[in-house]
């Protein structure tokens, strides 16, 4: 077997190896390579500690990154490789990192402190495939499994929960039995951790291709760091406009809209507040009067937690309070919700209705309404029209010989706007000043 590495990294493991080093490609590389995708990254590992790494490639640049895990990067090519030295690592007491660091004789010793069989392969031109672990079968079944005994990797470092989970969204992968069970029994964990570090995995698994089927798997593990989503399980809507509970809605949701990490958020949550706000009327039918705003506020709070940006929150928060409201097709709504989202929201809304409505029963679909709003939205959009102050053919400059300062300029331009929109008045400067006197 032979994989396709770069020259640099190629120029690398040679070096070591004239420096009588062991070194090997390592990890997630051979794992794509295997896979026939193009990495990412390229790591290595080797016998060599630091100092030796750095003789051995006297005359490129080499960067001291991590030396506490006997870790450097050497620049070669406009490419950085990690080189890390072979270790085995102590106890992890805060279930995130390892205490201590031992340097290792061996690659198989190093493998072995891994997190699942698939990541747990290494590679070099004179020894072949390193494989310890049965990975490459693994890879081959699509199966994720962990390196040794489950429970102990998930104890030693909580994150690779998430991990896990991210790599079975993105490949398609099954999650071996007891590897999944060990997830579940250590889900806990994740409260230990970053959040940051949480957001970082669960973003790229919400827009991976199987992350939906994942969410519906592992929901309770989601649950442990999003408790916004629990009320959602199983909360029966008791009406004829909805075939599935909350939370299924939810999941059906997100597979009719765009792989967008501020997409996917906004399905996620857009329903969060349902089960707060049901009431039923006296024909025995569920309502949730005032969720779409109970959802936004559970967002906010949920976001925020997560170190999610003030950008991406604002937005998520911002498309969930206004995706219950009605859209009229005209031109006037059109302009008014141009006027209050601007054009990315607005067409970001309309594909968000799309989706929640095919989450419902299909006998009540109003897509093709939809699609035709989008359309008006086109054509509305060629005629340049003005929605907002930015459109307008005066600026805040031009009020001031009107005797306008402050607060003032900018409630004569809204009011401008709004009569615009409204055919009162054509969006001309001379016709505009002539309006406001």
């Amino acid at each position: 077997m032979i994989l396709d590495i770069p020259s640099p990294a190629r120029y690398v493991l040679e070096q070591l190896h004239t420096a009588g080093f062991a070194a090997y490609v390592v990890g997630g590389c051979v794992r794509d390579s295997l896979l026939g995708r193009t990495p990412g990254d390229w790591d290595i590992t080797t016998a060599a500690r630091p100092k030796q790494v750095h003789e051995a490639l006297a005359g490129i640049t080499v960067l001291d990154t991590g030396l506490q895990h006997g870790t450097v990067t050497a620049v070669l090519d406009g490419m950085r490789l990690e080189i890390t030295t072979f270790r085995t690592e102590g106890t992890y007491s805060d279930h995130r990192r390892p205490d201590s660091v031992c340097f290792a004789e061996t690659v198989e010793e190093d493998l072995s402190r891994r997190d699942f069989t698939v990541n747990a392969m290494a590679f070099s031109p004179e020894t072949g495939l390193i494989d310890p672990f049965g990975g490459r079968i693994d890879l081959q079944n699509g199966i994720l499994r962990a390196v040794g005994h489950a429970q102990k990797r998930f104890d030693e470092d909580a994150l690779r929960i998430l991990r896990g989970l991210r790599f079975a969204a993105r490949l398609g992968f099954s999650i071996q039995p007891e590897t999944a069970a060990a997830m579940q029994a250590q889900k806990h964990l994740l409260l230990a951790l970053a959040q940051e570090r949480i957001q970082a995995e669960l973003l790229p698994l919400l827009c991976a291709p199987h992350g939906v089927e994942i969410l519906r798997q592992y929901r309770e593990i989601f649950a442990v760091f999003l408790p916004e989503i629990t009320p959602m399980f199983g909360f029966d809507q008791q009406n004829k406009h909805h075939l599935y509970d909350v939370w299924e809605h939810t999941l059906h949701t997100m597979e009719h809209i765009d792989p967008e990490p501020c997409l996917r958020l906004v399905m996620l949550l857009h329903d969060c507040g349902k089960p707060a706000r049901f009431s039923i009327d006296f024909r025995g039918d569920g309502h949730f009067y005032g969720h779409a705003a109970q959802s936004a506020q559970l967002a906010q709070a949920a976001l925020t937690r997560l170190r999610c940006s003030r950008e991406l929150t604002d937005r998520v928060v911002r498309l969930i309070y206004y995706h219950d409201h009605d859209i009229l097709d005209s031109r006037k709504s059109l302009l008014r919700w141009l006027g209050k989202l601007g054009e990315t929201d607005l067409r970001a809304l309309l594909h968000i209705k799309i989706a929640d409505n095919l989450g419902q029963h299909p006998k009540y679909l109003r897509v093709e309404r939809f699609r035709q709003t989008l359309s008006s939205l086109d054509t509305l959009l060629t005629e340049q029209p003005c929605f907002d102050r930015s459109s307008l053919a005066v600026k805040g400059g031009d009020l001031l010989p009107l005797g306008l300062r402050g607060a003032a300029i900018g409630q004569a331009l809204d009011s401008l706007v709004a009569a615009v929109i409204d055919d009162q008045v054509e969006n001309k400067k001379e016709a505009l000043l002539d309006f406001l006197k």
